[in-house]
């Protein structure tokens, strides 16, 4: 029960977080429903009073006349004892009872005595028991002289029935006796009654009117509102011609064409936009594959003056070099461009094969050894013991790696640039980790980004093209994998680079950790256990990434056993 009521409050929650018109209605509901029961409250107290008090006035006026003609009555007698003092008052209490009780509308009048309880009995019309409906109180401020009255509710007839009880002082000559006169407020309660339930049952009408032209209202507003938003998201999810219906000339059909005005600029800019970026990505491989010819030609002129460079003066020898390095870079250029114009037209393809990682990461050492050597940096390995078998394109994967180990070459400032492997059930992961002047807040992100370069002014070693981590972030991209970047200014920087084991699954975690273990934070702690970074005290690792789409990943960390470390210089 406990946990259908909780679904009930949680479908109740959401309706009422996710619906504007279920809001509106219900604060009109409550709102209105709180207004309409205090002034019901109040009209119906209103006429309780008025019927209560002519009710009073009434019976007042009877007591009044009622004590006089007694008084004169009994005013003939000295004595309480008198032979005719009792008849007189059986006479006068009839009179002022109306004489047949069936016609006094159940008002019953009463003569009492209580300072001569022995000369003169207590006479009522109707004749009924009414001491019990006199209270000490009533009777101590009539002996003193007072008119009085009281509501008390007692039982005279066949039903307990609510009373007004009126008293009056009658003086004789012997002393002081008392008249009553209690009359029911049987009509008085069903009138009151009567009015309640006309003023409920009108408040509940008027609760229900509000709340239907409360959400009738709301209707009218909210439902532009909600044709606008399945219009936005048709237009965000790339139907360009969707348009909102114009319905009027209020401030909802200005709405309504202010919103199809703005999609019609949208989509003239997206289109136009689209065009710009379908003609540069034409022209970008245009000029590419235009460029081959003339570059080709140029190549076999330069190789040839650059094997004759011995024979030539020092000074046209050196020109020959720059211009045999100039044309390599340019023509990696040239190659680097064509990429980017494959994978911005969407004809990159991934040939996926079986591939043992261990000795892709050696031909990159290999082929960067004679840079690192230059350079003075020293390249270290954590590989596995064992073949790392995963479904990739060994030819991007080389790329990237190339590129990632190129990078952390140059800015190695002369220390050991790492290259760590690891594997687990579902994926692996290299991480290539330097030890230079590292990244500032925010740039790990940009590195990504095309002929982006972090230092301008830095001069380099490798001539690189400035699209190199932006090709591997689409290599990464087209096997469903993940390349990131850590850095921190004086701590060096690390790429991973996560693919997963076998083609076409989606990743969930990395094997390797993205934050390196001796990385600390801004106030000098070690970075152990901190989930931003990748650490797990308990030897799990923790990763957010690109390819997470922002969410938490857990997974093993990588095992020791079977690894082992070499060293390139």
């Amino acid at each position: 029960m406990s946990v259908r009521v909780a679904g009930v409050l949680g479908r109740a929650h959401q309706t009422w977080r996710r619906s504007l018109q279920v809001r509106v209605v219900t604060i009109t509901l409550v709102a209105s429903s709180l207004l309409v029961g205090g002034f019901a409250f109040l009209i119906a107290d209103k006429i309780t009073t008025i019927l209560l008090d002519s009710a009073r006035s009434d019976v007042r006026q009877r007591v009044t006349s009622g004590a006089s003609y007694a008084a004169k009555q009994v005013s003939f007698y000295g004595q309480p004892q008198e032979a005719q003092l009792q008849e007189t008052i059986d006479g006068t209490v009839n009179y002022l009872a109306g004489g047949d009780p069936q016609q006094t509308s159940g008002v019953v009048v009463a003569i009492t005595a209580d300072d001569y309880p022995n000369d003169i009995q207590t006479r009522t019309s109707p004749s009924a028991n009414v001491q019990p409906l006199i209270s000490p109180e009533l009777r101590a401020a009539i002996a003193d002289g007072k008119v009085a009255s009281q509501i008390r509710t007692g039982r005279l007839t066949d039903e307990t029935t609510k009373y007004l009880v009126y008293g009056s002082p009658v003086p004789t000559r012997f002393g002081q006796i008392e008249l009553y006169y209690l009359v029911p407020l049987g009509r008085q309660d069903v009138t009151a009654a009567d009015a309640r339930a006309t003023v409920v049952a009108t408040g509940v009408a008027l609760v229900i009117l509000l709340g239907l032209l409360a959400a009738l209202v709301t209707r009218l507003v909210v439902n532009p509102v909600r044709v606008a938003a399945r219009t936005a998201q048709r237009l965000s999810a790339g139907l360009l011609d969707q348009r909102m219906v114009v319905n009027g000339e209020d401030d909802l059909a200005l709405l309504a064409a202010s919103f199809n005005q703005m999609a019609t600029n949208l989509q003239r800019q997206i289109l136009r936009l689209e065009e710009m970026s379908r003609l540069q990505r034409r022209f970008t491989s245009d000029v590419s594959h235009e460029l081959r010819t003339p570059l080709t030609t140029v190549r076999m002129a330069a190789d040839l003056i650059f094997a004759e460079r011995d024979e030539f003066d020092p000074a046209v020898a050196r020109s020959a070099e720059l211009l045999q390095a100039e044309l390599d870079r340019f023509e990696e250029l040239l190659t680097d461009l064509l990429e980017i114009s494959r994978f911005d037209a969407g004809f990159a393809m991934l040939d996926s094969e079986p591939t043992d990682l261990v000795p892709v990461v050696h031909r990159v050492v290999d082929r960067l050894a004679g840079l690192a050597e230059r350079v003075g940096v020293p390249i270290e390995l954590d590989l596995p013991g064992t073949p790392v078998i995963a479904e990739v394109d060994p030819r991007r994967v080389e790329r990237v790696l190339r590129n990632l180990v190129g990078n952390a070459v140059e800015h190695g400032e002369a220390r050991p640039v790492l290259i760590t492997l690891g594997i687990d059930e579902t994926a692996v992961a290299i991480t290539v980790r330097d030890h230079g002047v590292g990244l500032k807040v925010g740039e790990e992100k940009l590195v990504f980004n095309r002929f982006w370069r972090a230092d301008p002014s830095r001069a380099r070693q490798t001539g690189g093209t400035g699209l190199g981590l932006s090709i591997s972030l689409e290599d990464a991209r087209l096997h469903g994998g993940w390349l990131e970047a850590w850095g921190a200014p004086g701590q060096g920087a690390q790429f991973r680079l996560t693919l997963p084991a076998r083609a076409g699954d989606r990743l969930t975690t990395s094997p390797l950790r993205l934050v390196p273990a001796d990385a600390t934070l801004p106030f000098g702690g070690p970075r152990d256990g901190n989930p931003r970074d990748g650490g797990s005290r308990d030897g799990g690792q923790l990763a957010i990434g690109p390819g997470t789409g922002g969410a938490l990943a857990i997974g093993p960390a990588p095992a020791g056993d079977g690894q082992r470390t070499e060293v390139h210089s």
